[in-house]
């Protein structure tokens, strides 16, 4: 079982690796990583290059925790006992390869697209729960950071009542709100202070420097 784990996380990792937004930004003779926030994810890909190329790093980020727990569940272990709780560590494995690609030198982005695939193909109709939430989260505050935040608390209280006396799942389930709570401090401090930017906010490109 805990060989099984470790290829899930490793597998997942992989995967987790491919940065949508840098391969985004490339397209637009931009390197993201110069602007905004410098983190590789949709929002500052959404601010900096604006909404085609927010809208491109969202599904690719989503899909590649869909692609690589499906890979896991209907290839590699299909019909296993256990199929469920290594599908979570596939998508805490592709989490952990976005927010720290080795081939960017481990500075990737914060993880809520493939957070939120790694849920929905975990469990799809945590979707009829979370997009909500999510969406009001954002519209009420218009900030994408509480969003974020709301579907990461979702997560374990999810599994606490599908999953009732899991104590491994909600173990993996924690470790998913710890990095996003981990990954946004600087938000998290931002909000606190009132500095946070909105939603809609966008950074100014300098030509010389694409």
């Amino acid at each position: 079982m805990i060989f099984k784990i470790i290829l899930c996380l490793i597998f997942g990792y992989l995967f987790g690796c491919f940065s949508t937004a840098f391969f985004v930004g490339k397209m637009n003779k931009v390197d993201i990583r110069k602007y905004g926030s410098g983190n590789m994810g949709t929002t500052n890909a959404l601010r900096t290059l604006g909404a085609k190329a927010g809208a491109l790093t969202l599904i690719g980020d989503v899909l590649k925790a869909v692609i690589a727990i499906l890979f896991v569940r209907f290839v590699f272990f299909q019909g296993y006992e256990y199929i469920e709780l290594l599908a979570l560590y596939t998508g805490l494995g592709v989490v952990i390869g976005h927010n720290y690609p080795v081939w960017l030198k481990f500075k990737g982005g914060k993880g809520m697209a493939a957070t939120g695939g790694a849920m929905a193909t975990f469990d799809p109709l945590i979707i009829l729960i979370g997009l909500p939430l999510f969406v009001l989260s954002i519209a009420i505050t218009r900030y994408v950071s509480v969003g974020s935040l709301a579907i990461a608390v979702l997560f374990p209280i999810w599994i606490y009542f599908r999953h009732p006396g899991d104590l491994h799942m909600m173990f993996v389930s924690l470790l998913f709100m710890a990095l996003a709570f981990y990954k946004h401090r600087s938000n998290i401090k931002r909000l606190m202070d009132g500095t946070e930017n909105k939603i809609g906010q966008r950074i100014k490109i300098e030509k010389n420097n694409q």
